[in-house]
């Protein structure tokens, strides 16, 4: 099962990039044999200030077809690692073949796409910064691989 982050925002050369590039490496080599990977990150940016609507379009646009959409959103479900780990299990033993974890601007996801996902995610009940997001979402997909494949890297 692919699975893509559909973002709002570009990352510059940094600390976030750099830890986004280790997980989703760590994910892809990890969850190849898991039937997990590969794990792109595909960001879309409103040049024209167009606001959530905009932002929701380009989302849109980028979401490949057919793709599970699940919205990283303050009002979504509350996971524990193993929880979020079952699910992506579930989610591919299901056949789908493409998952996209959709992470919209400052302002959040435009309600129209919220209400189209197939599922809605939340760090907690505090708002991250949205690059925050990549990153927690990174390493927690890289923990749901280890996870599922028995490795040591999650501690109860």
């Amino acid at each position: 099962m692919r699975v893509h982050l559909v973002v709002v925002g570009r990352l510059r050369a940094g600390p976030e990039l750099d830890l986004i590039k280790d997980y989703l490496t760590r994910f892809d080599r990890t969850g190849r044999a898991l039937g997990l990977g590969p794990a792109q990150v595909i960001e879309v940016e409103d040049k024209k200030g167009g606001g959530m609507a905009a932002e929701a379009a380009l989302l849109e646009k980028a979401i490949p077809s057919g793709a599970l959409i699940c919205c990283l959103d303050e009002r979504g479900k509350v996971m524990s690692s193993p929880d979020f780990a079952d699910q992506l299990g579930q989610w591919r033993d299901r056949g789908r073949q493409d998952v996209a974890f959709v992470i919209g601007g400052a302002d959040g996801i435009d309600p129209a796409l919220r209400e189209r996902a197939d599922a809605l995610l939340s760090f907690g009940k505090m708002v991250w910064p949205h690059m925050l997001v990549r990153v927690m979402l990174s390493e927690q997909l890289y923990r749901a691989a280890s996870i599922l494949a028995g490795a040591p890297y999650h501690r109860v």
